[in-house]
């Protein structure tokens, strides 16, 4: 999932279109927000992680790895998704997939 930090005077939304731009080489709509993750980290400082929807791709999309910090991109199960990237990034996107509405997360884990 691409994925980064807003720069000066960029809201998420137009963070994510920038990241998808970067790594992937597509110029995808970004959509609708589906979550905020608070993640909280002793190493890196606490962060709000923002997942927007990106729409379905045709299967024809072919990507540029440009700037090296993606080197797959694939379609996966959500049931797969921790053979393939860390757990609090499978609960994230998991809770993302499944929200009617933007939800708010703690550490992957959507609250009641």
């Amino acid at each position: 999932i691409p994925g980064g930090f807003v720069q000066p005077g960029e809201s998420p939304r137009q963070a994510a279109h920038r990241e998808v731009v970067e790594e992937l080489g597509i110029d995808a709509v970004v959509g609708r927000m589906l979550a905020v993750d608070w993640a909280p980290s002793d190493a890196d400082g606490d962060k709000l992680n923002f997942v927007f929807e990106g729409g379905e791709l045709p299967a024809s999309t072919e990507f540029t790895f440009t700037d090296g910090e993606i080197s797959l991109a694939q379609y996966v199960e959500l049931d797969a998704l921790e053979d393939y990237t860390i757990a609090r990034l499978a609960r994230r996107i998991r809770a993302a997939a499944h929200a009617e509405q933007p939800r708010y997360l703690e550490h992957g884990h959507p609250l009641a």
